[in-house]
């Protein structure tokens, strides 16, 4: 495998030969959306259809297609024979969503692969740029009838307009008085959850009812799953039971943010962040993370909480928070467990110091018994009195977090589930505006 800086070239023929090669992507501490740019001889857009990004998942000739690449964020599936001969230059982008620029970035990479394998490989970190939104990481490109591949790292400072722009496509602009023009090729979520996920139709219908009645009708948030992986989960994993809960979050996420995906965690003895739950993987999404990170024997809630804080505000690096950080959007965190954890003052800790930040906390037991908090009526010995703790703990800025438990992931209807999600929260966003932790 071979590491490769800014402006090296790689001849693909000595590492995939048949002309076919994957892309892997991955970023942490800022979330990034990815494109693939079909250009001519001129470096311009061949046409707007050549554009391959989440709205867009494949070229007309097929040559082009995003790809879900165990390990990564994402990915793109590159077969160069049956690219038109007018193609001659493939670009991988990356523009930052929502607000933040790529100085932010902890750390990032793009990977060829062949065959499964990794061939080489171009990282890039926050360090190699300033106000920057939008980066150029590399292309494929024609030169005397063979494919190379190019690492560039270039950034641009006006985020995806600025690339779509630079490669000669046309930028909407609104008119007065009228609604902006859509971008190219792109449809409504709805429509793309119809077609690419229609098991969750009737799930987000259910979402949007319950959102209305906690008058979060219009609310917009980032969504991240922490699901446990320990060993005494198996059942639950085997039995589909943590597929169709993770189906229920994803549609909330499709809520709460209009890219159709939501960020997974998972922690057991050691925590791992497979690539985002989407539209395109949901069906054996679950199967996919379990089969690439099997069942660990312990579980540690602190290690957890503080890989997903290190990732959304990596500033703190998921340590200590002494004063208060504002976003635009919240992040609403759905935390996954069948039992208690190694390292409980990690943990308190660590919903100490995230009450200073815009993240929301929803813990759920899965276990004997039933919190008695307005909503239950207490029923037995419950299985996490730690979790119970979490929910009323002391020298927090603010109350940040929610604790329910359930004897299976299915107990709840829909409607019932999205209820008891939306119980706290609400409250919590008021409380987070007048903290200024929401711009």
């Amino acid at each position: 495998m071979e590491n490769l800086s800014r402006g090296q070239r790689l001849p693909l023929a000595g590492i995939a030969p048949n002309g076919r090669i994957e892309i892997g992507l991955s970023a942490s501490g800022l979330r990034l959306d990815f494109a693939c740019f079909g250009l001519g001889a001129d470096g311009k857009l061949l046409d707007e259809s050549y554009m391959t990004f989440f709205n867009q998942p494949r070229t007309p000739c097929g040559g082009a297609e995003l790809a879900s690449i165990p390990g990564d964020l994402s990915g793109f599936s590159i077969d160069t024979g049956r690219l038109p001969a007018n193609i001659d230059q493939l670009a991988i982008t990356a523009s930052v969503d929502g607000d933040g620029t790529l100085s932010q970035l902890s750390s990032g990479y793009l990977r060829l692969l062949a065959g499964g394998a990794e061939q080489a490989r171009f990282a890039f970190s926050g360090k190699d740029f300033a106000q920057e939104r939008a980066i150029m990481l590399g292309k494929l490109y024609r030169k005397d009838g063979q494919w190379r591949f190019m690492a560039v790292g270039q950034g641009f400072n006006g985020g995806l307009d600025a690339l779509v722009a630079h490669f000669g496509g046309a930028v909407a602009a609104p008119a007065p008085a009228a609604a902006p023009a859509p971008a190219p090729g792109r449809i409504s979520l709805e429509k793309r959850i119809a077609s690419s996920a229609p098991h969750l139709v009737s799930l987000v219908k259910h979402a949007t009812v319950s959102l209305e009645k906690a008058g979060l009708a219009d609310h917009r948030a980032k969504v991240a799953l922490v699901l446990d992986i320990s060993a005494s989960m198996g059942t639950l994993y085997r039995k589909g039971l943590v597929q169709q809960f993770a189906d229920r979050v994803l549609a909330l996420g499709c809520k709460f943010d209009d890219d159709g995906e939501i960020d997974v965690f998972l922690f057991g003895t050691g925590i791992h962040q497979p690539a985002p739950m989407n539209l395109g993987n949901a069906l054996t999404y679950v199967r996919d993370v379990v089969q690439a990170h099997p069942l660990e024997g312990g579980t540690n809630y602190g290690k957890a909480m503080e890989a997903v804080r290190r990732f959304y505000f990596p500033d703190a690096n998921g340590g200590e928070r002494h004063s208060k950080v504002s976003a635009q959007l919240p992040v609403y965190v759905m935390f996954v467990t069948d039992g208690s954890t190694s390292d409980e003052a990690l943990t308190e800790k660590q919903l100490r110091w995230a009450s200073q930040e815009p993240i929301f906390w929803q813990f759920m037991g899965i276990g004997r018994g039933r919190k008695s908090k307005k909503r239950f009526f207490h029923v037995g010995p419950t299985d996490f009195p730690f979790l119970e703790k979490l929910d009323e703990l002391s020298g927090r800025l603010i109350d940040n977090a929610d604790f329910f438990s359930v004897e299976s992931p299915d107990e709840h209807s829909d409607s019932e589930l999205y209820d008891l999600l939306m119980a706290e929260y609400p409250g919590w966003i008021k409380l987070a505006k007048q903290h200024s932790l929401l711009a």
